[in-house]
């Protein structure tokens, strides 16, 4: 089993950033994946997350109306769109799945993947 997340990097407060997680060795339909971030010297902070059955569900306060979760089966891919950035959503962007979408809420997820930098620069 494999989460690859991509598409972080450096852009301007204001501006947006699209990341990706593409899943394999799964069944994707039976999965709830989601993001989390980890700013530096904080918390890992849960975000959001999405399954099959469910659609999408954003639990950060901190991001909601400015952050999308969205799914692509064909692909195996789930994305986070990120508008509006500023500078404290500055992390590390990791995504994760589980069969059991509760553990995407309480942030102990079955499956990790590696973290994507987001510098948001003011």
């Amino acid at each position: 089993f494999q989460l690859q997340a991509s598409g972080g990097g450096l852009v301007q407060a204001g501006g947006s950033l699209r990341l990706s997680c593409v899943a394999s060795g799964f069944h994707f339909d039976d999965l709830a994946i989601g993001w989390f971030r980890q700013a530096p010297g904080k918390e890992r902070e849960g975000l959001s997350y999405i399954s099959a059955t469910t659609g999408p569900y954003t639990f950060a306060d901190s991001v909601k109306g400015r952050f999308t979760i969205s799914r692509d089966a064909a692909k195996n891919t789930v994305y986070l769109q990120m508008d509006s950035l500023k500078p404290e959503d500055t992390a590390v962007y990791s995504c994760a799945a589980d069969r059991i979408r509760a553990r995407l809420r309480t942030g102990v997820p079955t499956y990790w993947g590696q973290g994507t930098l987001v510098t948001v620069s003011s």
